[in-house]
């Protein structure tokens, strides 16, 4: 039997600030988002300066770490809706502690390879699988539906603030104690998050999952089936699988672009990805209110569609304050990202009937997460056989690319979606 998480009591906006439950997710996930930014920097750069690896290895690495997306998203969903989420991710954040904890233990013994290092990244992978689809399953049980975009945006904006203030205290630490011991860091912000988890309160659920009842063949079926029924969450993932494959793509040899054609410090680069979070931050603040401004179903697209251009000045980065550049670039791509999935999110949490969506997520997660080690490979490749900086130039035409299929949607239609109630209808 699982448990049913107290939704907030107050109706309205100002209830999230009032919802115990909500404020405990939102502070362990901004800690652990935290964390999770500082090894971003800290695995490649180990990779790179300590362990000496190419271009290649280190795509590698961007590789393992989204690989068992697509290969335990699936089975996972099925899990996530037939046990306590909260439970699963409380192990899932603990399993990472101890994982990123292992890293600076090895290396003072003298011990860390390559290999050890891919094996870490690699089962840190499985666990934030686990983790992820069963924290976008628990968010519509704490607030109510018409909370969900503000929620959504909190969580977003933190994750943002990690991004701006990860990056370059990464580079910091790393500048002080060396890249393996950054990882102390990291660990720790996972147990904070656990803990955080462990204090929200449960209540008693009468009845069953009902995911318990089906068959494990059907069940794996369920979340891909409801997707492919909506035409509106049809466009969005494939909008959101073609951009997540260049990005990654992208995301892969962006530390080797920095270091090596801008011969940029690892403080610098830090710096540099804080600096273009900016944008993400401000956009997670203000999602909200752009969205009824400009609509909730408008805003998908217009996200999407409006900072392409801007895109291009990731690859137009020269050394110097040319640097700069490449922050306001990354700047718009997290604007985007920011607006964009918190409004898609947001429509997939409401639309979904709460026993599917741990497979809904999943569904999601294996096609549109599934295709990042490929897009890593395929940046490493490039940037291998190409040089980085016209690597970065496909890679970034590719991201903008993206947004065809949400601006040629039933969306391009529409400024807000309909009532909840009519929304399996009308999408």
């Amino acid at each position: 039997m699982t448990q049913q998480l107290a939704p907030p009591t107050t109706p309205g906006h100002a209830s999230l600030w009032r919802s115990r439950n909500f404020l405990l997710l939102w502070s362990g996930q901004t800690v652990s988002e935290l964390g999770t930014r500082v090894s971003g920097v800290a695995v490649p750069l180990l990779a790179a300066d300590v362990l000496g690896a190419s271009v290649f290895q280190i795509s590698l690495l961007t590789v393992l770490a989204w690989l068992p997306y697509l290969i335990f998203s699936l089975p996972v969903g099925i899990l996530a809706d037939r046990v306590d989420q909260r439970r699963l991710m409380i192990v899932c954040d603990l399993g990472r502690a101890a994982l990123m904890l292992s890293l600076p233990v090895v290396a003072l013994v003298g011990h860390l390879t390559l290999a050890f290092l891919y094996v870490v990244v690699s089962l840190s992978g499985v666990l934030t699988v686990a983790f992820t689809v069963a924290y976008r399953s628990m968010l519509p049980r704490l607030v109510g539906a018409d909370q969900l975009v503000d929620g959504n945006a909190k969580l977003v904006a933190s994750q943002q603030f990690a991004e701006l203030a990860g990056p370059t205290l990464s580079g910091a630490l790393i500048g002080l104690v060396g890249a393996a011991r950054t990882f102390f860091t990291t660990g720790v912000a996972f147990t904070v998050s656990a803990v955080t988890l462990l204090l929200i309160r449960p209540t008693p659920d009468a009845a069953p999952p009902t995911a318990g009842r089906v068959p494990l063949r059907a069940a794996l079926g369920e979340g891909i089936g409801f997707v492919r029924r909506q035409p509106i969450l049809v466009k969005i993932l494939a909008c959101t699988t073609t951009s997540n494959f260049f990005v990654m793509a992208a995301s892969s040899i962006e530390v080797p672009f920095l270091r090596r054609e801008l011969h940029a410090s690892p403080l610098v680069i830090g710096l540099v990805f804080s600096a273009g979070a900016v944008g993400g931050l401000v956009t997670g603040a203000l999602a909200n209110r752009l969205s009824q401004r400009i609509g909730t179903a408008r805003i998908i697209w217009v996200a999407m569609a409006a900072p392409g251009p801007l895109y291009l000045l990731i690859p137009l980065a020269r050394s110097g304050w040319g640097v700069l550049l490449f922050a306001v670039g990354f700047a718009a791509f997290s604007a985007n990202a920011v607006l964009f999935n918190v409004a898609a999110m947001s429509y997939r949490q409401r639309i979904t009937p709460a026993p599917l969506l741990g497979r809904v997520n999943a569904a999601f997660l294996w096609i549109c997460y599934g295709v990042i080690p490929l897009g890593a490979l395929f940046g490493g490749t490039l940037g291998s056989q190409l040089g980085l900086r016209p690597a970065l130039w496909i890679c970034v035409l590719g991201m903008w690319s993206a947004a065809v299929f949400v601006v040629c949607s039933p969306l391009g239609r529409m400024r807000d979606f309909p009532p909840i109630g009519d929304l399996t209808r009308t999408s």
